[in-house]
């Protein structure tokens, strides 16, 4: 599934492009904020200003698309196809799969009868 990054400043990578991207999950929004865009067939680092400090995901993908805008503050909109594992944040797929389990024991609740006392074995002589 493609990702479309958008970045607060000109940054042009080619198509076809491998690029490791590092985000950080923002505490208000619950969204990925990129913090890191590297150029791996170039060499080629794209970073914030501020450090990278606390949790953050990192991942490779391929540049399907980059729009660069000229004037104003600049902008950048990459569409990345990402390559392998790792492709979302840890947190994001914990927070998933947390979900995905409660609702399964919500189901195995209602479908399998905790709400009657299990039967008690009878006693074995031998």
């Amino acid at each position: 599934m493609d990702r479309l990054l958008v970045i607060a400043a000109q940054v042009a990578i080619a198509h076809g492009h491998r690029v490791e991207v590092i985000e950080q999950i923002d505490p208000l929004t619950e969204e990925p904020v990129v913090q890191a865009v590297v150029d791996l067939d170039t060499g080629i680092r794209y970073r914030r200003a501020d450090d990278v400090r606390g949790e953050f995901s990192r991942w490779i993908g391929r540049v399907l698309e980059c729009t660069v805008t000229i004037g104003g503050a600049g902008r950048t909109v990459l569409r990345v196809d990402p390559i392998g594992p790792g492709a979302t944040g840890a947190k994001r797929a914990l927070h998933g799969a947390d979900a995905a389990a409660d609702a399964a024991k919500a189901e195995a609740d209602r479908w399998g009868g905790t709400d009657r006392p299990p039967t008690e074995e009878p006693e074995r002589f031998w």
